[in-house]
């Protein structure tokens, strides 16, 4: 999940004991230099099993939430599985790192209600953008303009975004399971404590937490199983079930037809200025997503050079941009290394057979995708509730004292949920941090790149008066 950061752990208490290789070293120790990292095929394999537990929600939620888009569901299940199967096997061929590639969690979001939903794009012109995105990552992913990106950008508004979008991803799930409903008086209120799928969703809430606090494996996708499977008793709408039965619980992969190679190059290219906030959205969730990612995940592994640089860094962020190229190609938006990796990690992987585990997990998913399509929104709310807070855990390092961090974060935080829309709460935060900055005689301060975002945010407001 790209977009959070779990709790660290002391990475010399989850660095394996360095295991001496007791005979000839095998192809797939040299493949992936097994011996040398301190770790074998079996502790690998383990690993990567563990690292699916944790991020296999994905093949549930992320189908759940871009399905509101106008896109099949079944389709999306399949597209998921086949860009998390494409990101992991690169990864570990390529980088070499035990880490994990998927669908992002919070792009997602943005792509069905803010892409779609809000400004009308149809998702074919979306997945464009999203392609779009990914040619840039790639070339800032192999160029110089990284380390400059990841120096210029002020954590106010990296933050303020972040916590935005995990807030808004928290609203989007409460609604879309019944709990959050909209209100003539107060405009929105809670759902009906006499439903029977709001008690679902409010059980799920206390549940989902209790499981992620005690680090139960797989915490997120069992809690979607147990819910799911108390959906099959739980009456819904229309006299049937909040769960309905699948139509089977294995068949044969199917390939997304509905979604592959359906991108709208040219609606992209005549809607470019009212795609740019986006674009820049989508580009700096995927470079800092990424970053903290391999900061996190190297960090707990004790791969770090002595220096405190990244082995194969460049590898490993362009096999990031070239899986948000492929998985709008299948149909899905951004996709991103997983921070879950860090429990493989802890489970004693080292080296990209982790990551190529964990794509061979996803491989046999495909067999079940009928029963990923049935799993209601009951089910996945609380799972997306903990998600959003995860994603908020930053607020923790802002000093909220300091009116030039607070003002930026809050608005961006407040008005893109109060609006239900990113780039208003993105504008107002950008804004702000500049007025503030030149306020207080320190506009010498403001990095270019931000200059341009504002530039960037008062075109986007006159060409959108315009058109809407």
């Amino acid at each position: 999940m790209n977009e959070m950061t779990l709790p660290q752990t002391n990475s010399a208490d989850a660095a394996p004991k360095s295991v001496e290789p007791s005979g000839p070293q095998g192809p797939i120790d040299r493949l992936f230099g097994l011996s040398e990292r301190g770790t074998t095929v079996g502790r690998e394999v383990m690993a990567g099993a563990t690292t699916f537990a944790a991020m296999a929600y994905i093949i549930a939620v992320n189908p759940a939430i871009m399905s509101n888009a106008g896109m099949d569901r079944a389709d999306l299940v399949s597209a998921t599985a086949l860009a998390a199967i494409f990101g992991s096997v690169v990864m570990g061929l390529w980088a070499n790192l035990p880490l994990a590639v998927a669908p992002a969690m919070g792009s997602n979001v943005i792509f069905t209600y803010v892409i779609v939903k809000q400004m009308g794009m149809p998702w074919q012109g979306a997945l464009a953008m999203v392609a779009f995105t990914g040619v840039l990552f790639l070339i800032l992913s192999l160029s110089k303009l990284r380390e400059r990106i990841a120096r210029d950008v002020p954590e106010a508004l990296k933050i303020g975004i972040q916590a935005a979008v995990g807030t808004l991803i928290v609203f989007i799930a409460l609604r879309g399971a019944g709990l959050v409903v909209q209100n003539p008086s107060t405009y929105i209120a809670m759902g009906s404590l006499r439903s029977p799928p709001v008690l679902l969703t409010l059980a799920g809430l206390l549940f989902t937490p209790v499981l992620v606090a005690r680090r139960v494996p797989g915490g997120l996708i069992l809690s979607i199983a147990v819910l799911t499977l108390i959906g099959f008793f739980v009456p819904g709408v229309n006299g049937k079930m909040v769960t309905s039965m699948p139509s089977a619980i294995l068949s044969w992969p199917r390939w997304p037809t509905s979604t592959f190679m359906a991108l709208d190059v040219g609606y992209l290219i005549s809607h470019f200025v009212v795609a740019l906030p986006l674009l820049f959205y989508f580009l700096c969730a995927e470079f800092f997503s990424t970053l903290g990612t391999l900061i996190g995940v190297t960090g707990a592994a004790n791969l770090r050079r002595p220096d405190g640089s990244i082995p194969n860094a460049t590898a490993a962020f362009a096999t990031d941009a070239t899986a948000s190229i492929v998985g709008p190609l299948l149909g899905t938006s951004v996709v991103t290394a997983y921070i879950e990796s860090i429990t493989g990690v802890q489970a004693g992987g080292r080296t990209g057979l982790t990551s190529l585990t964990v794509a061979a997990f996803f491989c046999l998913a495909l067999f079940f995708w009928p029963v990923f399509i049935i799993i209601p929104p009951q089910a996945t709310a609380p799972a997306l509730v903990l998600v959003g807070v995860l994603m908020m855990q930053g607020l923790a390092r802002v000093d909220m004292t300091d009116l030039v961090n607070a003002v930026p974060i809050v608005l961006t935080l407040l008005v893109t949920v109060l609006t239900n829309n990113l780039i208003n709460g993105m504008a107002l935060g950008t804004l702000s941090y500049i007025a503030l900055e030149v306020s207080m005689s320190r506009g010498g301060r403001i990095p270019a790149m931000v200059w341009g975002l504002g530039v960037v945010f008062i075109a986007y407001a006159f060409v959108t008066a315009q058109i809407f």
